[in-house]
């Protein structure tokens, strides 16, 4: 399962199966994959994104990383 926590441009998500890691959101465009963790923001790793669209990305991250933190902590409180 992979909840679509916010979609502006691309996609925002997580997996069921991030559990145990450190709290972070996938991010998917096309066959674009980044991901980014959250506390603090920063890349983990980036796959296809060109490095402006990558920046814009990680603006998109920071402005809503409240909203991405909360929407992990109910996710995986639901126990998913």
């Amino acid at each position: 399962m992979s909840p679509t926590v916010l979609q502006s441009g691309p996609w925002f998500f997580f997996f069921s199966s991030d559990r145990g890691e450190p709290i972070h959101v996938h991010v998917a465009r096309e066959r674009k994959t980044a991901k980014f963790w959250l506390e603090p923001v920063r890349l983990d790793y980036n796959h296809g994104f060109a490095s402006i669209e990558l920046g814009k990305v990680e603006v998109l991250v920071r402005s809503h990383k409240s909203e991405l933190v909360e929407a992990w902590h109910e996710f995986f409180k639901s126990g998913n």
